[in-house]
Parts: C-alpha cells; structure tokens; sequence
C-alpha cells in the first residue's frame, strides 16, 4: 500500500505540469491578444462612445484571461510547495504572499479568485449589452454566487 501512496507523487507532479503548461500558453495567449488590440487601436483610433465600449470588453477578456492564467500558476506553484518540496522552504516565494500554508488556504484563496473573474465577466456583461433583463439576472446570480463563496470562506476559517 505505501508504494502506491509513494506512486502517487507522479500524480501530483503530472498536475503540476499540465497546471503550469496551461499557465504559460494564457499568458502566451494574453500577449498576443494585447499586441493585436495595440495594434488594432493604433491603426483604427476608436472615435465613438460605442467602439470605446467594444475595446473595455476586449480587454476585460483579457483580464479574465490572465486571471485564469494566474490560477493555473497559483495552483501549480502551491501544489509543488505542499506536496513535493522540503518544509523549510514553504515560507517564501508566491505561497507566503498569498498566505498559503495547506490545502485548505489555497482552497479558499481559488474561491477568492474565482469571485474576481464572475466580477469581471459580470462587467464584460454590462459593458457590451448594457442594462437589460437578462444582465440584472446575471448581476444577481453572480452576487448570489459571490455571497456563498463568501460565507463558505468564513465558515472554512472557523
């Protein structure tokens, strides 16, 4: 049975890997974006209110995008610090900026950011249909959805 739980490691090493490949092609991905919304808005300066609008929402996908990047490496970076290196170095690096010392912190440091990027899709909402039915209705589920997390983090620090 121990050589199994032994084994296992290459599972967390392989999540490891796929978490910071993932990472690396987001970030990949963001440059690219941005380099073509530069370029984009030098050669086609918006002069409307409504092309204004359209360039927020493609660089709020940006974001959304590079938060989602910035899991991934959240992710693969706690994952290594708690399954596979020594305890002396735990304290340093990303984990003791976000304050990650088990599962558990990181658990709710992914809820806490997974509220920042239902806010932002929220916002991509408002900013490219506007204020209609359906984007209170997405504005209430987000807000529902961003309480429970909430209370779930509170009820996770007791």
């Amino acid at each position: 049975m121990e050589k199994l739980l032994q084994s296992s490691r290459i599972l967390v090493i392989l999540t490891i890997i796929v978490c910071a490949a993932s990472a690396c092609l987001l970030y990949a991905s963001s440059v690219s974006i941005v380099y073509g919304v530069i370029v984009d808005t030098v050669m086609n300066i918006p002069v409307k209110a409504d092309e204004g609008k359209r360039l927020a929402v493609k660089l709020l996908k940006v974001l959304d995008t590079l938060l989602i990047a910035l899991t991934f490496q959240i992710i693969a970076s706690a994952l290594y610090r708690l399954f596979l290196t020594k305890e002396e170095s735990k304290d340093k690096g990303l984990l003791k900026a976000l304050d990650i010392k088990n599962f558990h912190d990181l658990k709710i440091t992914l809820m806490q950011v997974a509220s920042v990027i239902l806010v932002i899709l929220f916002l991509e909402q408002a900013v490219e249909i506007g204020a209609t039915l359906e984007t209170l209705y997405f504005g209430l589920a987000v807000g529902f959805v961003i309480l429970a997390v909430t209370f779930a983090a509170r009820q996770m620090n007791h």
